[in-house]
């Protein structure tokens, strides 16, 4: 029999009830205009365009109006651009490849200003990525806000000049080690690639875990400060210190040394309500929890907070005691369904395992049940994993889960398959959350999904959710750690699971685009995106490719994507999931892309920077192209 969540615990956390939220009208998640003015389109994330002068009528006659190379990718160290361009009032405003900032006139791509944050400082390895930044203003006084990977330091920057703003902390630079309520090693690092939530005179930021282990990482812990000055106005311990709710759920002095439960794939903020809605990624160290008994709150979490105060309002753990490195990689998306007559607000959660967990926006209450299910226990010594993780009945997974069955086995080709099923006779192997071990241990979906950072988009007229996703399966091993650097395993990194051409070991298609009816939690649609060249001319077609970044939906009933490893920008049908444009870029568009309108004529642009997808046959070379499209 399934166990059931009781839900007492949750039920007792939620600050915020059903009849308070009830008087609040329920209105349509907002659209991006004009402008693209957020990471994710939309305060609320749902990467959706007002615009509709480019629609399924008319997508097909887009053309190339401008293309502008940023001039700085690498092969070695291999560069990539993640970065979202936002658009103000005709200017847009770009991360490049080594992770400069940078502002183009919108029409034209013409740079008007740069800011290189490591001018002048020697540096050997990658700088990082960055996946965009954020803006805000106030009058005359209107700033950038940008944070890489490479340096622990949050940017502020003039958007008129791309000076750095003096009176912001210590000369328009933020030490994202400082303020965490915790000493750090020197070596630790603390850092946000997503950019940050602006929300009337605050700067809301993530970040905190820079390793995954099992080397020391800084705590995830959720802060505000003031968009003016800099000076932190609150923070929210994502792994809580004593007397703190959640505290009981980690070992005694867990709190002085375990790092992660961290946001990196963005937040969003209902402007309305004041909450603002984090997801957190698994803590530290990843494969290895014996050292963090217990369930660990607030790793893994969907978690809505007072945006004004830090006060947490609802939570809902999504895994518990993580193992897996099952991060929650993306913006919660605030969106809304229809109930029978009326429309709801919701929070969609998609996940590294392929799961959606859907919320109501006020209570925290799932739309559908989530189920306490058993899973397997371990074979190493000391771990704990918890007995039972949180299954949602619906909608159904977006992606296969678990791995071992000869029905999910690639079937390309019998070489493939027999290569695959010998492989598997020396690993552990199984159902979605089967430990890691010694011998390692097959797991699908792996690290990158599932789906990652590049999220879900949202139509609020239509209730639908787009998505794409991958079928690569992972598999990781537990190594004995040397004596003496204090603790017990180290791990073999994160490789995929792939047959002898370096396919996916997992049985096509491997990559795909899915439309979700949020009404009723089933699929309208779902096709595989992209296709090996080499494979298509044996004959073996319709695979999908490996995929990394998002798509956009328009209310011109298109949706745009890149991501795949054929280096191709696609617009599609959002009724269909027909193709109805496609262009071969310079590189692979592994960001997600953004729209926007300037004189009355609308844009569609996206960064092809590649690089980092060292996988599968295609994608693997870097660029440095913005390019735009209007219609011809």
């Amino acid at each position: 029999m399934p166990i059931r969540t009781t839900r007492r615990t949750f039920l007792k956390s939620a600050a915020l009830s059903s009849a308070a939220l009830g008087a609040l009208p329920v209105r349509a998640a907002a659209g991006a205009g004009a402008d693209w003015r957020h990471y994710g389109g939309t305060l609320e994330a749902t990467r959706y365009s007002e615009l509709d002068q480019i629609n399924r009528s008319n997508v097909a006659g887009l053309k190339v109006a401008w293309v502008h190379s940023t001039g700085d990718s690498m092969q070695r160290p291999q560069t990539k651009i993640e970065c979202t361009p936002i658009v103000v009032d005709g200017r847009m405003y770009v991360t490049t490849a080594q992770v400069q900032v940078r502002a183009l006139d919108a029409a034209t791509g013409e740079m008007l200003w740069n800011f290189d944050p490591f001018e002048g400082i020697p540096m050997r390895r990658s700088k990082g990525v960055n996946r965009g930044v954020a803006y805000w203003s106030d009058g005359d006084d209107r700033r950038i806000f940008m944070s890489g990977s490479a340096q622990d330091t949050m940017y502020c920057l003039n958007a008129d000049t791309g000076k750095l703003v003096e009176e912001f902390a210590e000369g328009g630079k933020l030490n994202m080690k400082e303020g965490l309520d915790r000493e750090l090693a020197e070596s630790t690092r603390s850092y946000y690639a997503s950019p940050p939530v602006v929300f009337e005179d605050l700067l809301l930021l993530g970040g905190g875990s820079g390793s995954e282990g099992p080397a020391p990482a800084a705590p995830g812990h959720i802060r505000a400060f003031d968009v003016r000055t800099g000076k932190r106005r609150w923070i929210f311990h994502t792994i809580p210190h004593p007397g703190e709710f959640g505290y009981e759920t980690w070992g005694k002095d867990s709190w002085k040394t375990a790092g992660g439960a961290n946001n990196w794939g963005g937040m969003s903020l209902d402007a309305e309500r004041g909450l603002l809605f984090v997801s957190t990624g698994s803590p530290t160290y990843d494969f290895y929890g014996a050292d963090r008994p217990g369930v660990n709150l607030f790793g893994n979490c969907v978690i809505a907070l007072d945006a004004r105060t830090g006060e947490r309002k609802w939570h809902f753990q999504t895994i518990h005691h993580d193992l897996w490195d099952y991060d929650l990689p993306a913006q919660p998306v605030l969106a809304r369904r229809r109930s029978g007559e009326q429309w709801q607000d919701i929070v969609v959660q998609i996940s590294k395992q392929a799961f959606w967990y859907i919320f109501d926006r006020g209570t925290g209450e799932p739309v559908w049940e989530i189920e306490e299910l058993p899973v397997p226990g371990s074979d190493v010594e000391g771990e704990q994993p918890h007995p039972t993780q949180p299954f949602p009945t619906k909608p159904p997974p977006f992606a296969r889960q678990g791995f071992g069955e000869d029905w999910k086995i690639t079937d390309i080709s019998e070489e493939s398959a027999e290569y695959v099923r010998r492989r598997l006779k020396d690993l552990r192997h199984g159902m979605l959350y089967t430990p890691p071990s010694r011998r390692g241990t097959v797991y699908n979906p792996g690290t990158v999904g599932g789906t990652i950072w590049g999220g879900a988009s949202h139509d609020p007229n239509e209730g639908l959710m787009f998505i794409n996703t991958n079928n690569w399966p992972k598999f990781f091993t537990l190594l004995d750690a040397p004596e003496g650097v204090g603790y017990p395993y180290m791990h073999a990194g994160y490789p995929f699971f792939m047959d002898q051409d370096d396919y996916s070991a997992a049985k096509p298609p491997w990559g795909e685009l899915l439309c979700l009816d949020l009404q009723t939690g089933d699929y309208r649609w779902r096709r595989p995106i992209g296709e090996y060249a080499e494979l298509k001319a044996r004959g073996i077609e319709g695979t999908g490719t490996f995929n990394v970044g998002g798509s956009i939906a328009t209310k011109g009933s298109v949706l745009f994507l890149g991501a795949t490893q054929d280096e191709k920008f696609r617009a599609f049908d959002t009724s269909t999931g027909k193709t109805l444009f496609e262009h071969q870029l310079s590189a692979g568009g592994y960001a997600t892309p953004s729209t926007y309108a300037v004189d009355g004529k609308q844009y569609v642009v996206i960064a092809a920077g590649g690089g980092g997808r060292d996988i599968g046959s295609g994608g693997k070379k870097s660029g440095d192209e913005f390019v735009a499209f209007t219609l011809g």
